[in-house]
């Protein structure tokens, strides 16, 4: 990654800064993006004079496209642009209101076509770059109701990548698309969710952000289309997605609030 420049967005805490740091150790060159300016001077501090900051909001397109045009002037090119702003929700379906599905899209899905529609330009004029996108396990199998208009847009954020990609693959195939799917990770993730429950828990074990940030570094360094923090979670999506009756298979495996049963 030496002197590679990489835009990573949502850098301020959690799994961006835990990216920016271990991406800066190995000699990248940084621009680190969110809205909280002291968080995020904080962890360029931490990541030294290679990384610049660039406050914004990547739900506003004008935003997005700013953050690319300081990151062209302060370094000349970009290598990888890294979709990592992201916000959960604690409601069921059956309690959304239209605002909350708005915020869960503009948040998880249009920052993230923003930043394609941004970046992809100047990735076509040199011929080469890398796209990558955070997804969840839940925009695979449906682990957590509670989560669920966050895990539609994850839905519609694999399914806008999957078709970047094929849209590409002739025109641009130096171009790379990547998702990759955390599962639970030890961030203040679940607690900043919209309508988040305090002391409200969920299942299984969580991934350290330095864990998945080593797995996104290794993505970018090693490109590949689709990635799971958690490989082992591969095989259930395959045998969620190949059930021959989906609503068998969720009685099956999924307690009622519990999670998986394997």
């Amino acid at each position: 990654m030496r002197d590679r420049v990489v835009v990573i967005t949502g850098a301020s805490a959690g799994i961006g800064a835990a990216l920016a740091e271990l991406l800066a150790a190995e000699g990248a060159r940084l621009v680190l993006v969110a809205r909280r300016h002291d968080a995020l001077e904080a962890v360029a501090t931490r990541c030294g004079p290679h990384a610049m900051t660039v406050v914004a909001d990547v739900t506003e397109r004008a935003q997005v496209e700013a953050v690319r045009d300081a990151a062209l002037t302060r370094f000349g090119h970009v290598d990888a642009w890294v979709n990592n702003a992201g916000r959960g929700i604690d409601r069921l379906a059956s309690m959304l209101t239209d605002e909350d599905v708005d915020e869960m899209m503009r948040v998880n899905v249009k920052s993230v076509l923003y930043g394609v529609q941004a970046i992809l330009p100047h990735f076509r004029a040199r011929g080469r770059g890398h796209i990558l996108a955070v997804s969840s396990m839940l925009a695979r199998v449906p682990f957590a109701p509670q989560r669920s208009a966050y895990a539609a847009a994850k839905h519609a954020l694999v399914g806008l990548m999957a078709n970047l990609r094929v849209e590409l693959a002739a025109s641009d195939p130096e171009i790379a698309i990547s998702c990759v799917h955390p599962g639970l990770v030890d961030t203040a993730f679940a607690a900043n969710a919209l309508h988040a429950t305090p002391g409200a828990t969920t299942f299984g074990p969580a991934q350290g952000a330095d864990e998945v940030a080593r797995i996104i570094a290794d993505t970018l360094a090693r490109p590949r289309a689709d990635v799971y923090t958690r490989p082992e979670m591969q095989p259930l999506v395959v045998d969620y997605f190949g059930a021959p009756d989906l609503g068998a298979f969720e009685r099956a495996m999924f307690g009622p609030g519990h999670g998986p049963r394997r």
